[in-house]
């Protein structure tokens, strides 16, 4: 076996062992989706075997870099995408790319590697902001008065409403649709009547 042979097959384990400690170790245990673990895995071996490929051909390297982010611009206009869900989506991708464009293995790609899961480790950690949240929710009475939105906002959820936007007001049906964040301070009061529930997301 080549020493350029050996390099590729250490550069494969290093992005194989990130990536799963990205995705079975950071990602799985806190959201528990599993559709997007293959999305994550499939998508960064698959920058990993293109860009070992380019890396080693006659094709410009930004071909491939241009063709990854036509893919990725398709993949995220996906609704199902949270915020949170892109940034893993680009890291699975940057791992990728570390491990498939150097000729061989050095300290700064395992340092940006190791650099990028420690990013999302923390980055991403429940108790980062822990208190803080974001609900949408369609109340069953029409809000023209900002101030008196606020106000009930926050003896609905029992917290400190730091930001909202009205989504819509109905007049004619009475009902108002507000995205809210807002910070806990305690036990959130019950639910008004008509007013579904919505399921608290990290801020």
């Amino acid at each position: 076996m080549t020493s350029t042979a050996v390099h590729q097959l250490v550069l494969v384990a290093s992005d194989l062992a990130a990536v799963s400690v990205l995705v079975f170790g950071v990602y799985f245990p806190r959201h528990h989706r599993r559709d997007l673990v293959a999305s994550f895995l499939g998508v960064n071996v698959g920058v990993l075997a293109v860009a070992m490929t380019l890396s080693s051909a006659s094709v410009g390297i930004g071909l491939g870099m241009g063709l990854f982010g036509v893919l990725s611009i398709i993949r995220l206009r996906s609704y199902e995408i949270a915020q949170h869900e892109i940034a893993y989506y680009f890291s699975a991708l940057a791992i990728g790319l570390l491990g498939g464009l150097p000729a061989e293995a050095n300290p700064l790609t395992a340092a940006l590697t190791a650099l990028i899961v420690a990013v999302m480790y923390v980055a991403d950690h429940p108790r980062l902001f822990p208190r803080h949240r974001r609900r949408s929710l369609r109340l069953d009475s029409a809000y023209t008065d900002d101030d008196a939105l606020r106000a009930h906002l926050e003896v609905l959820l029992g917290g400190r409403v730091v930001n909202l936007t009205v989504r819509s007001v109905d007049l004619v049906n009475d009902t108002t649709q507000v995205e809210v964040r807002y910070i806990v301070s305690g036990t959130p009061v019950s639910q008004e009547a008509g007013t579904p529930a919505a399921q608290d997301v990290p801020a």
